[in-house]
């Protein structure tokens, strides 16, 4: 009995194996499977309003692009204005991920935090966090040529803190995980990128 388990087994390994292989040979993208992250926002924030004219049409226009990795952007952010946070809300920041980067955890492109709470949009002067190359500032788009469409979430962050305390070499994921414990309200961007 254990050794026709054991054969089962593996046949039905070899078939998802042969599906997998043959759905990334369909779509010319290469095969790497998603798993779930969890949101980085408490499911009590509340939501309100991001809009951005570089991305009204739901992709990144071409100077948005990076300028390495083979990406001949400008590595030029898109502009975003919010409005309807929260009351309390005492600062703001703002977050570029990639959740279909093929790293196993996503991509952060841009950190930015310290926003005054006055803000509706990123002023020129705030603090830049480390993008996960390790450079500060914005990374634009670059997904593997030929990879399916990847979504980038970009997210305004609305804080009850002024200054969440978030060491200046911190990494995105550090950084993302000291600020998750004040959000209180979160307005969010999806725009996709390919090529």
């Amino acid at each position: 009995m254990k050794r026709k388990f054991t054969a089962l087994a593996v046949a039905a390994v070899m078939v998802a194996a042969a599906a997998g292989t043959a759905s990334a040979a369909t779509t010319g993208a290469p095969g790497f499977g998603y798993h779930k992250v969890r949101a980085g926002v408490p499911v009590h924030a509340s939501r309100f309003h991001v809009q951005s004219p570089d991305l009204a049409a739901g992709t990144f226009p071409a100077g948005a692009y990076a300028d390495v990795f083979g990406c001949t952007g400008q590595n030029a952010a898109p502009a975003l204005t919010w409005s309807g946070a929260p009351a309390g809300t005492k600062s703001f920041a703002v977050t570029m991920f990639d959740r279909d980067a093929p790293t196993g955890s996503g991509f952060w492109h841009w950190t930015v935090r310290d926003i005054p709470a006055s803000a509706t949009s990123i002023p020129e002067d705030v603090t830049n966090g480390a993008n996960d190359t390790g450079a500060t500032g914005y990374l634009g788009p670059c997904p593997p040529a030929g990879d399916r469409p990847h979504r980038y979430e970009l997210t305004v962050l609305a804080l009850d803190v002024a200054d969440a305390g978030v060491p200046r070499n911190a990494t995105p994921a550090l950084a993302s995980f000291a600020l998750s414990a004040h959000v209180i309200g979160y307005a969010r961007i999806t725009a996709t990128a390919k090529r």
